[in-house]
């Protein structure tokens, strides 16, 4: 294996502002490079930025807040990466109006993915940046789908050991501004979901204690 690793915290970078489709200088920072100082981090955004990859904006009611997102060449070329496959952001996500309008919720659940990064750093279990997925859909059945604001990937157990616990869990940030009959529906379509078996094309589905069928 050749030994090349050019460009691998420039990478990273690109690819958590893609996934998670914004966060501030500081949670960048902590999620890609917490053991060196703000300002290598700061370098490289302003170096993604003059090369068309990222975007900012300022929150001026924030302090000040500087805000990064990814350009739509930057999704583009992120997505075209195997780790990144499968995985396709909104149309909206590289739209600064989109940007703003949307901060407020969606750099809490940045946080909230910080949390949970942090946390399994200090533990020794493995969550890695790129284990945290914004609004992955999930069919539910007669045209609907559950969009949760988060899907994360974790495992227990030592980072370096092949023993721990996979986890796979939903996260949803309630910010309170989401009213009860809302928030029961979502509730149960998460409830639908856990039920909901799809169907394959020319197979029938099975009623209980039946095994599946192929059709004529």
């Amino acid at each position: 294996m050749i030994g090349v690793d050019v460009g691998s915290g420039d990478r990273l970078a690109l690819g958590v502002l893609t996934q998670y489709r914004m966060a501030t200088t500081e949670q960048i920072h902590r999620v890609i490079a917490p053991e060196v100082r703000i300002e290598q981090t700061r370098r490289r955004l302003a170096r993604l930025r003059s090369e068309g990859l990222v975007d900012r904006i300022t929150l001026p009611q924030a302090g000040r807040t500087r805000v990064w997102f990814p350009t739509a060449y930057g999704v583009q070329l992120a997505c075209e990466w195997p780790e990144m496959r499968g995985h396709r952001p909104s149309r909206t996500v590289s739209d600064p109006t989109a940007v703003r309008l949307k901060a407020g919720h969606t750099l809490t659940v940045t946080e909230t993915a910080l949390a949970f990064l942090e946390d399994a750093r200090r533990r020794g279990e493995l969550c890695r940046p790129l284990d945290w997925l914004t609004e992955v859909h999930h069919p539910i059945g007669s045209g609907e789908a559950v969009i949760p604001d988060a899907l994360m990937y974790y495992r227990r157990g030592p980072a370096d050991g092949d023993s721990g616990a996979m986890v796979r869990a939903f996260v949803e940030v309630d910010r309170a501004t989401m009213g009860p009959e809302r928030l029961a529906a979502k509730l149960t379509a998460y409830e639908r979901l856990h039920r909901y078996m799809p169907t394959i094309p020319g197979r029938r589905r099975p009623t209980i204690g039946q095994e599946p069928a192929l059709e004529d």
